[in-house]
C-alpha cells in the first residue's frame, strides 16, 4: 500500500509536502473562551498529527463578532499571538506544515456568544429557521442578523488582513480563508442570503466581492503564495442556497486564478460537479474534500489523485482518532473510530489521547 498516491511527495510553489494528505481544518472548541487563546494541549493535538503533509487548522476569528461558539480560538491580540506560537513552534519541531483557518461566521453565531450581547452580523437580516445554535446554556435559537454597513463589511476585509499578518507573526506556514460552510463568505456569495443593493451585493460581481476583497488584501498583506481559499460550492449546510453554484464559482475562480494562491481547497457536496467542474480553471494546486455522513476513505482520496481531479486530498475525522493518519494509510493498519461526543470542548480526552501505532505497541 506504500505506492499510494497519497503518499506520494508534492512540490509546487511555496508548498513542499512529505505526502499529499492533508489534514482538514475541524473546529475543536478547546480554547480559553474569554481570552480567545489556544488550549495548552492544543500544541500536543497538533503536533501529534505532524506527519499530515499539510496541517489547516480550526477556524480562528479575526474579529470577536466572528466568533460561532464556546472555546473558538481568536488571532486578533498579543496573546492570541502568543498561544499560538507555542503551537507552530511544536509543530515545526515535529517537522510539520501548519496554515491558520481565517474564519468569521457571519449570522451563525449568537449573542450570548458575543462579547455585551451583540447582534451577530451578516449580509442581509435573514435568520436561519431551521435549527439551533449551541451556546454555553445549550441549543438556542438563531437570531436575525443585523446587516453589515458598507463600512463594516470594508472593515471586515482590513480584519482579515490583520489576522493574517497575525498568523505570519505567530509562526504560521500560510493561511486558508474560510470561504465555505455557509459562514460570512458564502453567506455573501449566496443569492438567499445576500440582498443587498450596494457594491457588496445586487449582481453576481457584487455577491463576489467581499470574497475577492477579502483574498485580494490577505494575499497582499502575506504573500499569494501563502494564502489558500476553501470553498463548498452548492452546499446547503446553515441553510445557504445558490441558484446558480456553477456560474458563481467559475467566476469566483476566474477572477482569483491569476493571484498565484498556494492552493484552492474544495469540499465536493451537492449535485453540482464541483472538482470536475472547477480544476481545468485552476492554474495552481487544488486539495479536494468530501463532507459526507461517513468519514472519507483512503480508497476515496485515491481516486481523486489518480483521477487527476486534485492534488491533495484532506481527511477531517480521520485524523480527530488516528494522529498518525499517514502511517496507518501506509501500513494498511485499522483505524480508529473517533468518540463523537468529545468532539467539541473538554480536554485530553478524546483530544489528545488516542493511539498511535507506536504507543498501541507499548
Amino acid at each position: 500500500m506504500s505506492d499510494s498516491p497519497l503518499l506520494r511527495p508534492y512540490r509546487r510553489g511555496a508548498l513542499d509536502l512529505p505526502n499529499r494528505i492533508a489534514m482538514a481544518p475541524m473546529t475543536r472548541g478547546r480554547a480559553d473562551d474569554s481570552t480567545g487563546v489556544p488550549n495548552p494541549l492544543t500544541k500536543d493535538y497538533y503536533a501529534q498529527r505532524a506527519s499530515a503533509g499539510l496541517i489547516v487548522t480550526e477556524g480562528i476569528y479575526p474579529n470577536v463578532l466572528g466568533k460561532g461558539g464556546p472555546g473558538i480560538p481568536g488571532l486578533v491580540d498579543d496573546a492570541q499571538v502568543a498561544g499560538w506560537r507555542e503551537v507552530t513552534d511544536a509543530v515545526h519541531a515535529a517537522g510539520g506544515r501548519i496554515f491558520a483557518q481565517l474564519w468569521h461566521v457571519g449570522r451563525m453565531t449568537h449573542p450570548l456568544i458575543l462579547p455585551g450581547g451583540a447582534t451577530p452580523l451578516a449580509p442581509s437580516p435573514v435568520r436561519i429557521t431551521g435549527s439551533q445554535i449551541f451556546t454555553d446554556q445549550g441549543p438556542v435559537d438563531h437570531v436575525t442578523p443585523r446587516a453589515m454597513t458598507t463600512a463594516e463589511a470594508d472593515a471586515t476585509v482590513a480584519d482579515f488582513a490583520a489576522e493574517a499578518r497575525n498568523a505570519i507573526a505567530a509562526g504560521f506556514d500560510g493561511v486558508e480563508v474560510h470561504g465555505a460552510n455557509g459562514y460570512l463568505i458564502q453567506q455573501f456569495l449566496a443569492e438567499n442570503t445576500n440582498r443587498r443593493t450596494d457594491r457588496y451585493g445586487g449582481s453576481r460581481n457584487g455577491r463576489l466581492q467581499l470574497a475577492v476583497d477579502i483574498v485580494t488584501a490577505v494575499a497582499a498583506e502575506i504573500g499569494a503564495e501563502r494564502v489558500g481559499l476553501r470553498i463548498s460550492p452548492d452546499n446547503p449546510e446553515n441553510e445557504i442556497d445558490e441558484q446558480d453554484p456553477q456560474g458563481t464559482y467559475r467566476a469566483l475562480v476566474d477572477t482569483l486564478d491569476p493571484l498565484g494562491l498556494a492552493y484552492l481547497h474544495v469540499i465536493e457536496r451537492g449535485k453540482y460537479a464541483a472538482l470536475a467542474d472547477l480544476r481545468p480553471r485552476w492554474s495552481s494546486t487544488l486539495i479536494a474534500n468530501f463532507n459526507g455522513p461517513a468519514p472519507t476513505t483512503q480508497e476515496a482520496g485515491e481516486k481523486v489523485l489518480d483521477t487527476g481531479l486534485a492534488d491533495i486530498f484532506s481527511f477531517g475525522r480521520l485524523f480527530i482518532a488516528n494522529p498518525d493518519l499517514p502511517a496507518r494509510f501506509a501500513s494498511g493498519a485499522p483505524l480508529n473510530e473517533h468518540a463523537r461526543a468529545l468532539v467539541y470542548g473538554g480536554g485530553a480526552e478524546g483530544y489528545t489521547d488516542y493511539p498511535t501505532l507506536q504507543t498501541a505497541r507499548v
